[in-house]
């Protein structure tokens, strides 16, 4: 926002209505807080359909996945640069409020605690402040690579305004999720998820805050998991056809 200082001699400009009509919008725009509108910027890092990923052998994992994996696909690294980025975009729209910061497990779990740390981080090197509480939620809608019609949620019995979640894809369960923490009553919800997938089933929802923008691949690492197993991955990674037989349920 660009200001004016205008000395007492100075003649004023005469502004038809119309102007004065836009300069007070602008005004109060400014004034009426610092959330950012959503733009194309906040869909995230966006990853082709073509992206084939990262060879294995450029990086380390467990070795009991060797044979599991077919590519990383977002290394560690990126995850956490990209994470930082975010926790400073929640410090300029919710800097100086007071907020709870539900963490939806388990696949959210670590997306959630590396967010919390670096706004944490920020908080100790800015003029701003957010006073955090953190409370948890479990959801659980897949089976093997399948996303099911039945979702538990267990948790929530406090009130929320940052939802943490690792993964969107159809959004029903986030749809699910919102409805239920707006029954609590927030003065506002707003939600970070690290990938957003681009499915045909999908709602078109898409979180306030987005870490990538990937395509409909089953990835497992960073805590997101294939029937409870990768989740000790640090990069995010694609399950093989053979990873899938084998901790298949």
């Amino acid at each position: 926002m660009t200001s004016w200082r205008v000395s007492s001699s100075a003649a004023l400009p005469k502004w038809t209505r119309e102007e004065f009509d836009s300069f007070n919008e602008l005004k109060e725009s400014n004034m009426a807080g610092r959330e950012r509108k959503q733009t194309d910027t906040d869909k995230g890092i966006v990853i082709p359909d073509d992206w084939p990923g990262y060879p294995l052998a450029l990086f380390t994992s467990p070795e009991h996945y060797c044979d599991d994996l077919d590519c990383v696909y977002i290394p560690h690294g990126v995850i956490m640069d990209r994470t930082e980025r975010l926790a400073r975009n929640i410090m300029d729209d919710l800097g100086d409020h007071d907020i709870v910061v539900l963490c939806v497990l388990k696949g959210g779990y670590q997306f959630c605690a590396d967010l919390v740390d670096c706004i944490k981080v920020l908080c100790r090197h800015s003029n701003k402040t957010l006073p955090m509480r953190v409370d948890f939620i479990r959801l659980k809608s897949y089976l093997n690579d399948h996303s099911t019609q039945d979702l538990h949620i267990e948790g929530a019995e406090n009130l929320s305004v940052l939802s943490g979640k690792a993964i969107v894809d159809t959004g029903k369960t986030m749809k699910t999720l919102l409805d239920h923490v707006q029954a609590f009553g927030p003065k506002m919800i707003k939600v970070a998820g690290l990938l957003v997938k681009r499915v045909p089933s999908g709602t078109g929802y898409l979180p306030d805050y987005v870490g990538f923008e990937i395509p409909n691949r089953f990835v497992v690492g960073y805590a997101l998991d294939y029937n409870e197993y990768f989740r000790d991955l640090n990069h995010i990674c694609v399950i093989s056809e053979r990873g899938k037989q084998k901790y298949k349920i």
